[in-house]
Parts: structure tokens; sequence; C-alpha cells
């Protein structure tokens, strides 16, 4: 075969290492056999998870990954240098799946007040541990970066974003939109994603997780982008909801982790999105800042 035709092909997306099989999504144990400097001392024994599987021409096999504790493994993930490392199959070691893969997304604009909720929310959330599998990340309005991780091995996705819905400000809801169809992709705006717009374009080039939920809070105030207008800061009810918020997603992703096979609802109670045409909110028991009625969403484009 030519050798750009070969280059342009599609290469196996998995890779065995002791016997067990390796992708996107795995959870590896790093084991440097040169261990010639300090960075492979550093490394060494580390948890890290493969981004993907690399193979050149020789159809030598290297895994590309990311150190799971690493505080900037957002910048590994877009391949900067200094956080995603390279390592052959012999130099890792599989890690037992001790649970599914969850990603965190909090997105919106910090600089147009309330937009910045969901941004606030993940920050939240990065000041105490998380399980394993579970990703916290910022996307901030970063839409193509969100794209590209829902294409990973995820089992789950949780959006934490402002969206206004006609409740009084601060209030926070759980919605999970029905899967969009594939046939109609949805532009990415730069600043600004609707998460069932960011589903649709992502099942478009690939794949998306099997559940998708989506933590919103009514915003107070949020400029208009074309106004210019910068607001930095959330509302004082928004901000008294980011705690609330935080700990919904937490209590998320323990019924998610309870529930792997996704055939149940992620509070656990059964409802799920039947009779739901499309979605449902529930409240957090015992806390105010938590609408407690039901309804319909609308995931009109």
């Amino acid at each position: 075969m030519d050798f750009w035709a070969e280059m342009a092909g599609r290469g196996p997306e998995t890779a065995l290492v002791g016997g067990a099989e390796v992708r996107a999504g795995s959870r590896v144990r790093l084991r440097p056999q040169g261990r010639a400097d300090l960075l492979d001392l550093a490394l060494d024994g580390r948890i890290a998870v493969v981004e993907c599987v690399e193979h050149d021409d020789t159809g030598a096999v290297s895994l590309a990954v990311t150190v799971e504790d690493d505080p900037g493994r957002d910048l590994g993930d877009a391949r900067m240098p200094g956080h995603r490392f390279f390592f052959s199959p012999a130099e890792v070691e599989p890690v037992a799946d001790d649970g599914p893969r969850i990603l965190v997304a909090g997105i919106g604009n910090v600089f147009l007040g309330d937009d910045g909720f969901g941004v606030e929310v993940v920050r939240e959330m990065a000041r105490r541990p998380q399980p394993p599998g579970v990703d916290v990340v910022d996307f901030g309005i970063r839409g193509m970066d969100l794209l590209y991780a829902l294409q990973r091995d995820y089992d789950a996705v949780v959006f934490v974003d402002a969206a206004p819905r006609g409740e009084p400000p601060g209030t926070v809801s759980l919605l999970e939109p029905d899967h969009p169809a594939a046939g109609n992709a949805a532009s990415m705006e730069t600043h600004g994603m609707d998460p069932v717009a960011v589903l649709r374009l992502a099942r478009e080039i690939c794949r998306i997780p099997a559940r998708a939920l989506v933590v919103a809070c009514e915003p107070g105030a949020l400029p208009g982008e074309a106004s210019g207008d910068v607001v930095v800061g959330l509302s004082e009810p928004v901000r008294a909801a980011v705690p609330a918020a935080a700990r919904l997603v937490e209590s998320l992703l323990d019924e998610l982790r309870r529930n792997r096979d996704g055939n149940e609802d992620a509070h656990g109670d059964g409802a799920g999105r039947a009779g739901h045409g499309g979605g449902d909110r529930r409240p957090v028991a015992g806390d105010p800042a938590v609408h407690e009625d039901a309804a319909d969403v609308s995931h009109d484009a």
C-alpha cells in the first residue's frame, strides 16, 4: 500500500497490554522502562488515562496518555507539551476497571455575568477529590474542545450551565435531554454553547455518551454579547446556588456509578425520561436552591 494512503487510513483503536485490551479512556499505571531522567522517575507508578492509540508506518504502537491527577490535564487533552506523554504498551500496566467514566463539563462565559455559572460550579468541585474515572473540566467557551472530549470513551456526561427558563434567579434544575437525532448538524458558536447542540454535533462526528444530564441554573444577569458589556462575577442569587449545584452534581455521580448500565434513573427512582418528551427536572431534597416542580423541556434548535 502507498505510504500516504496507509497514513490516511484509520489505524486500530485498541492495543493489547498484558493480555488486556486498552483503548482511549482506559486507565493504566505507568512503568517507564528507561528511567533515564527525573521525569521518568516522577511518572513511575502514576495512574494515567489513555487518550489515543498511535501506530506508525512500521506497526509500532504508542499510547498517548495524560496523568489522571495532573491539575493541568486539560492542557494534555489539548495536546500541549508537558502534560501529554507517550509510552509503549510494555511500559504500562492495565488498571482494573472500578467504575464508569463520567465527564462533568462546566460551560459558560465568565465575562458575561451569570453565564459563568457552570465554570464556578466545576471550580467548586475541583477543591475536593472526585471518584476515579470522573473528569471535572472547565470548558468555558471552548466548544470544540468539549466536542472532541465527548468522542472519548465516557459512559455519561453532566453539563453544568446557566439556562434562562423563566424561573426565579438562582433556581437549579436537573434536565435529561433526549438524545438528538443525527442529520441536522449544528454550528458551534465561539462564545456560546447549547448542550443539546453540542450533543447533536458530536453525534454527527462519531459518538456521544449513553447518558447526558444538564444541571442548569436560572440566571439573573446576562448582558448581551452584542452590547460589548463585560460583567465579571455572578449575581448574588446565582452565586448562592453554586454549592447546591455542586452537591447535586456529586449526588448524580454517585448514582451514575451505582447504576452503570444506564437503565435506571440517575436518582434511582426509575422515572428516567419516561413520560417526558424532552426531559425532566427534579430537586435535591432539603435544598431550597433547587426547584421542586417538574416540567417538560423543549430542545428545539
